[in-house]
């Protein structure tokens, strides 16, 4: 690269952006204006890594306008596997400053770590100058006129340096799935590698991190939900699209043809929840996925699913609320809605995958259970899983299993809701020979007849109860770390910086007992009392401003000492090292009371 074509805002400091030793993750962020291609060198970015065999996570940030405002690809790449975003990044490059102070709380710069700039793009904001890294300013955009190549390229070649990438890992994620003729991509693949030249000759590169052999899976939580649904057997989807769960479904139509099923698109969320349930009344396991807002218009159709007890699948990607909220940020403030929001009591199963890659698993588990006690599953993901890509081991998957009780042709007496001791009633599939039966949202007799006794009302009541909180759900319910008298209770996105926050206690003498739930409805209560025998001390850890899970614990269960929580809304993450101090802080002021 010509020197002159460089030039930095502020004297080459002697240190480096980042240590020079060996690394246990670095983390980027390339920040734009929509149309700048952040979120293509962000991927390209992750895909490179993973064919060098290292491990990555990849976090979107987007403005409020979701399309043509402001975005960021946050990018963490380590040598094991992550659940989380670090403390703050190591470098940070800014294509254009369009909007992005907007992202100043969500992008803290490590203090003496790199702020890659163009050269000609203005004053950097104050919140970024004031971090104290260390700016390296580039002419970017003239660079990509004279090649004639996009200016994400450049960032691409600089950051994959940055973090050891070889080029040609860079250029195979770059040559995969590209449309746009081989010029062009020959033009791009000079420009990437300019962008590399750059990062070596002006600033520092990291040490390379030493590779892990094995297979990988690069998948987003979206995509993983929409696989574990169609393991778990699902084959007709109706949706409407919604932030942050438009992925899912738009990775499904595709894979449900495959698979013999179909996506629909509905007019709305009503028209979906009411499709999705005279579908499986019709014997085809269904599903659909929406966000805060679509679950609020699905109320009452839930609600009929629990009374006609009918099984579907519900997945929530949860965002920022109330109302519309902020719809391209995570938060995990829908829970409460999710274990109380119907009218009636209305039991029904709620579910949460703990990573991306558990997404697969926990999704099909909720289809399973749905099919096999006849009753809405409600699943939380959220945006940061739904919408995050991870490169990730292959997850050991159960194999599918669990369907429906049928009631077989011309059964004597057919009583559609029979009391049986499990409270699982055999179901006849319309079109059964000899089975009739009524089935709607009105209280009802053992054979379907509307009914308004209390008798029977009290028995179906019982009935919907039982089968749910009768049945067996092993050891599934909730992954149980480490030991120790304090115990950090979490769920959903929450488990990544919560886990790593308690290895980080551990490392510092503070031993953490760690309870990620997966089953939070109906809550295991005699199970949770064992896993936290021993236990003095609960601390509740999630995103949202009330302290969701915190006051659903208290409801309804016997959580030892005075449970605190640590719980704050999106839409900034969580972070280990706020765990961590909160963990060391309880241990310091338990031994000061001794």
């Amino acid at each position: 690269m010509d020197a002159s074509l460089a030039s930095e805002s502020r004297p080459r400091s002697a240190a480096p952006p980042f240590p020079s030793t060996a690394l246990e993750s670095i983390s980027f962020a390339i920040a734009g204006s929509g149309g700048s291609g952040v979120m293509s060198a962000g991927n390209w970015l992750l895909e490179a890594a993973a064919r060098s065999g290292i491990y990555g996570l990849m976090v979107k940030t987007m403005g409020p306008q979701i399309r043509g405002g402001e975005a960021a690809a946050l990018v963490r790449l380590a040598t094991t596997q992550l659940e989380s975003l670090d403390d703050a990044f190591d470098v940070m490059l800014a294509i254009d400053w369009q909007n992005v102070h907007r992202f100043a709380d969500e992008i803290p710069l490590r203090q003496g770590g790199l702020l890659v700039c163009d050269a000609d793009g203005g004053e950097i904001p104050a919140a970024f100058a004031a971090s104290g890294a260390r700016v390296l300013s580039l002419p970017l955009k003239k660079m990509a006129k004279a090649s004639g190549s996009w200016i994400n390229m450049l960032a691409l070649g600089i950051t994959g340096a940055l973090a050891g990438l070889p080029v040609e890992a860079l250029e195979a994620a770059v040559r995969q799935g590209w449309t746009r003729g081989e010029e062009a991509l020959q033009v791009n693949f000079r420009a990437l590698r300019e962008g590399m030249a750059a990062a070596g000759e002006h600033a520092p590169a990291a040490r390379s991190m030493a590779p892990e052999p094995g297979r990988r899976w690069l998948v987003s939580g979206n995509e993983g939900a929409g696989y574990g649904a169609i393991r778990g057997g699902v084959r007709f989807v109706a949706a409407y699209p919604i932030t942050p769960a438009t992925e899912m479904l738009e990775w499904m139509a595709p894979a449900l043809v495959q698979a013999g099923g179909s996506l629909l698109q509905a007019e709305d969320e009503l028209a979906s929840i009411n499709m999705i349930i005279g579908s499986s009344f019709g014997g085809v396991p269904s599903l659909t996925a929406t966000a805060g807002p679509g679950l609020s218009l699905m109320t009452e159709g839930i609600g009929l699913a629990v009374a006609a007890e009918v099984p579907i699948v519900v997945v929530d990607v949860m965002r920022g609320g109330p109302s519309t909220g902020i719809p391209a940020k995570s938060e995990q403030s829908d829970l409460s809605f999710a274990v109380g929001g119907l009218h009636g009591d209305a039991p029904r199963l709620v579910l949460a995958p703990s990573s991306i890659s558990d997404c697969i698993a926990t999704t099909q588990w909720a289809v399973e259970l749905a099919e096999v006690l006849q009753s809405p599953a409600l699943l939380l993901s959220d945006q940061f899983m739904g919408q995050s890509r991870a490169i990730v081991d292959p997850p050991r998957l159960p194999e599918p299993g669990g369907k429906r009780l049928l009631a077989p042709a011309d059964t004597p007496s057919y009583q559609r809701y029979q009391d049986t001791p499990s409270g699982v009633s055999p179901m006849a599939i319309p079109g059964t020979p000899g089975n009739t039966y009524t089935a709607d949202g009105l209280e009802h007799t053992e054979t379907g007849v509307p009914s308004s006794q209390a008798a029977d009302h009290a028995r179906q009541l019982d009935k919907r109860s039982r089968k749910l909180l009768q049945h067996d759900y092993g050891s599934r319910w909730a992954d149980i770390e480490g030991d120790g008298p304090c115990a950090v209770i979490t769920f959903g996105s929450a488990a990544g910086p919560a886990r790593e926050a308690v290895k980080r206690a551990a490392a510092q003498g503070v031993p953490v007992r760690l309870v990620v739930l997966r089953l939070i409805a109906p809550l295991q209560a005699a199970a949770m009392a064992q896993a936290l025998e021993g236990v003095q001390q609960v601390m509740v850890v999630e995103q949202n401003h009330e302290g969701q899970l915190l006051r659903y614990l208290r409801g309804v269960a016997d959580l030892p000492g005075r449970p605190a929580g640590f719980h704050r809304p999106g839409p900034l993450p969580l972070r280990p090292a706020d765990i961590c101090s909160a963990l060391l802080a309880w241990a310091q002021a338990k031994e000061e009371t001794r």
